[in-house]
């Protein structure tokens, strides 16, 4: 085959090679998202065999050097070593996690639903009726409560114990909270539907009766900072609870297998995350929300910035290259 009927056949495909793995160099992390990226390893295999073809046949040095240029470029992106894996973990929870929260969006607004609204309805029973506590907590446990949130503390929220273990007991204690309730959408979503509103009925109640006795004060001190991750964090995982659940009852037009593999892989995707935003409500909790010291102004501003930063991460987070999945 002559050299001008060759280049005529496939040009035009050197040439979006060629274009798209400039954008690659460009925008790495959109453009491996694109369509063209699953076609190129067979693309790439049959420029390299264009290549072998244009030097047997003594094409001109323009074809051939041309030719060699794409195949490095090529293959400078197909056999690259994969990136850190620190680098990976952090490209997931700026750019991936929060997008597959919003992907998931309907199960985390049913999680939100079943946590908050058992809490406020808790919060105005014992407001209205404070008798209603007892029902909730025992004597002993009301009496614990009323030691860790009396503003004559100089640590709110705890009776004893360093920063650094309480950090350590804070990651035990959340994340231990926040698997069983993914975990526990695995018994036809029933489970995580318990957890979910028993939290919200814990909460609203132990607020209402620190209200009512005068030391509400030192509670919303202590728990308005680090709430935005760890309420947050208890939604996502119910919401993948939840989709485990749902998916084992109805698994829709999939067969029950397949669908559960999928929403398992989802929702470890977004336990993952979620445990990670309560590493961040433990070290907040440890380090910040306990010490009394601080002006109001400062707690309660602190709190206000934790909640637009954990807002704007799940709403915006990834959304410029979600074009590209």
């Amino acid at each position: 085959m002559k050299q001008e009927r060759f280049v005529a056949l496939h040009g035009s495909d050197w040439d979006t090679l060629e274009s798209w793995l400039r954008q690659v160099e460009a925008r790495p992390q959109r453009t491996m998202r694109s369509p063209e990226a699953v076609s190129f390893p067979a693309d790439y295999r049959r420029l390299c065999h264009h290549l072998a073809l244009a030097r047997a046949r003594g094409y001109s040095r323009e074809v051939t050097e041309r030719l060699q240029r794409i195949v490095d470029r090529g293959h400078r992106l197909l056999y690259r070593p994969p990136a850190p894996r620190w680098r990976r973990m952090a490209n997931f929870l700026i750019a991936g996690f929060p997008r597959l929260v919003r992907k998931e969006w309907r199960y985390m607004a049913l999680a939100a639903a079943l946590l908050y609204v058992p809490a406020l309805i808790c919060l105005l029973l014992v407001t209205f009726r404070p008798e209603f506590a007892h029902n909730v907590f025992g004597s002993t446990q009301l009496a614990e409560f009323e030691r860790m949130y009396d503003p004559a503390n100089r640590h709110i929220g705890r009776n004893s114990g360093t920063d650094l273990g309480m950090f350590g007991y804070y990651i035990m204690n959340n994340v231990g909270i926040a698997f069983r309730t993914f975990a526990s959408g695995l018994v036809v979503g029933i489970g995580a539907v318990y957890v979910l509103a028993m939290n919200g009925v814990i909460f609203g109640a132990l607020a209402g009766h620190l209200d009512n006795i005068g030391y509400g004060a030192p509670f919303w001190r202590f728990v308005v900072a680090h709430a935005s991750f760890e309420l947050t964090a208890i939604v996502i995982a119910g919401g993948a609870g939840l989709r485990l659940g749902l998916t084992l009852l109805a698994p829709g037009r999939q067969r029950r297998g397949p669908a559960m593999v999928e929403a398992g892989w989802i929702g470890a995707q977004l336990a993952l995350g979620a445990f990670a935003m309560l590493v961040a409500a433990a070290f907040i909790e440890a380090f910040w929300s306990s010490v009394a010291s601080f002006p109001d102004w400062l707690k309660y501003g602190s709190a206000m910035a934790l909640w637009v930063l954990v807002g704007w991460w799940l709403l915006r987070g990834g959304a410029g290259e979600s074009r590209g999945t």
